[in-house]
């Protein structure tokens, strides 16, 4: 028979071994498009953990260099504070302009940054710093300013702290050392 005519013609049914390999062909997709399924939600997870990593990396190093050019800029200043008397002669003893020294030798500190030491035979020495300035012991400072500057590291050539500088805290209501 070459030709047979839809119409009239039933199909025949499947063999068992027909039907089985259609169901396991069936089953054998149904594994394929979870497989695919699964590999797509892996990526998409692989590609969101990969971003938030590039994002918090740049949000870090960003934070990192808006810190470190924060620093740069507010850095305090470094300033040496030189001893002088009253007239801006250097003194060799930096403790002199100490009040916490003055106190502990008779003296007192007085307005203006100036601190008072007894002399001998009577009467007192002024003494007071000068900020920025050179010189020796025995003549007058070059340069430099006797306005303590605000927001400095200030120490003096022993290496004593007179004032530290710094972030937020200016020295108003918390008391101000050195002179």
């Amino acid at each position: 028979m070459r030709f047979q005519d839809p119409s009239s013609t039933t199909p025949r049914e499947p063999t068992l071994a027909e039907q089985r390999a259609r169901q396991q062909a069936l089953a054998e997709e149904r594994e394929r498009a979870e497989q695919a399924e699964r590999a797509r939600i892996a990526a998409e997870q692989k590609s969101d953990s990969r971003r938030k990593v590039f994002i918090g990396a740049g949000v870090g190093l960003g934070l990192v260099g808006l810190v470190a050019g924060w620093y740069l800029v507010a850095k305090p200043e470094e300033v040496t504070a030189t001893c002088t008397t009253a007239d801006g002669t250097v003194v060799e003893n930096d403790e002199y302009c100490d009040p916490e020294y003055a106190q502990q030798h008779g003296g007192y500190p007085g307005a203006g940054g100036f601190v008072f030491l007894p002399m001998p035979g009577g009467g007192f020495q002024q003494y007071r710093y000068n900020y920025g300035g050179t010189g020796v012991p025995g003549q007058k400072v070059q340069g430099g300013s006797f306005t303590k500057p605000d927001g400095a590291n200030i120490t003096t050539k022993s290496g004593k702290t007179v004032q530290r500088g710094g972030f937020g805290v200016s020295g108003g209501s918390f008391g101000k050392s050195g002179a």
